[in-house]
Formats: C-alpha cells, structure tokens, sequence
C-alpha cells in the first residue's frame, strides 16, 4: 500500500525520494497506462503550487492525451503547437515562467500561469511529454528541470 509522503529534506532530497518512490512504485509492472496514470499521481501529491501533471503520447504527427491529474485537458496538440508541441518538437525540456508570454500557448485551463514540458526520449525515439501546469508564474526552477528531467528518465524502462 502506498501512502502520502511527508517531503521535509531540502528540494533536491524531496526529488530523489520521489524518484526512488517512483521506482519502487513501477517495479515489475509493465502496463504504460497504469506506469503513467501511477507517475502523473506521484507528481500530483509531491509538488506543491500546481494545477495539473500528465503525459501526453505521441500518436503520428500529434500528441494525444494521456493520464494525468488535474481539470479536463486539450486532447490533441500538434508537433510545433504550444508549449507541449514546442518542447515534443524540438526534444528540449520549454519551461516557461509566464504562458501569456508564450507564442502561440494553448490555453486549456485558464488558471494556468507557468508551465514545464519534459519530453520522454528512448533511443533516439519520442514517446510522448510530461506536462506540468501551475497557477504561480515563474513556478519551476531549474532544479526542477533537472529533477523532472531524472524522473522521466527513470519512468521510461516502464512505459515503453
């Protein structure tokens, strides 16, 4: 049985237990729904100032809604299109301190204020996006990026 986590160490501690959580949480399932519906959940109870964590797959030339945590979401976006088509399109993590600012931002809650897009690479192959929104500009940090960056890293034995 998994239970809530109180997260007291400093940020880079609290992600290390996260991704060793995820780890131990993902060990022997090989199901990429229930890895990812599991993922999205275990970011949707650690980080704080957040309104939505998800994952979307790649399907052809457009990414498809996967699991996530949060309000209803955007079904599809297109390789290029807004911050999550940005960073599938480009293979780079887009962290964006205020979405208003971002071209071409795809608004799919309006509370949203700054976001993280992670993309989720295996041997040189896009799988999808780890999306993350929240309601605080300027929200993510660059150790997020590089812990978020860790456990995508981490998720991908399990999801492909």
């Amino acid at each position: 049985m998994f239970a809530k986590t109180v997260y007291t160490g400093t940020i880079e501690q609290n992600y290390e237990t996260v991704i060793k959580q995820l780890t131990a949480l993902l060990e022997g399932e090989t199901d990429r729904i229930a890895n990812l519906a599991n993922a999205s959940a275990l970011l949707g109870s650690f980080l704080e100032e957040i309104n939505w964590v998800g994952f979307y797959l790649l399907k052809g030339d457009e990414l498809v809604l996967g699991p996530f945590q949060g309000l209803p979401a955007c079904v599809r976006i297109g390789l290029g299109k807004g911050v999550c088509g940005t960073a599938a399109a480009s293979r780079q993590t887009v962290r964006v301190e205020d979405v208003h600012r971002f071209p071409g931002h795809i608004a799919c809650d309006a509370a949203s204020q700054s976001e993280i897009v992670v993309p989720i690479i295996k041997d040189g192959e896009l799988l999808g996006v780890l999306d993350i929104d929240s309601p605080v500009l300027n929200r993510f940090s660059e150790t997020d990026q590089l812990y978020l960056e860790r456990f995508v890293e981490a998720l991908i034995p399990h999801i492909s």
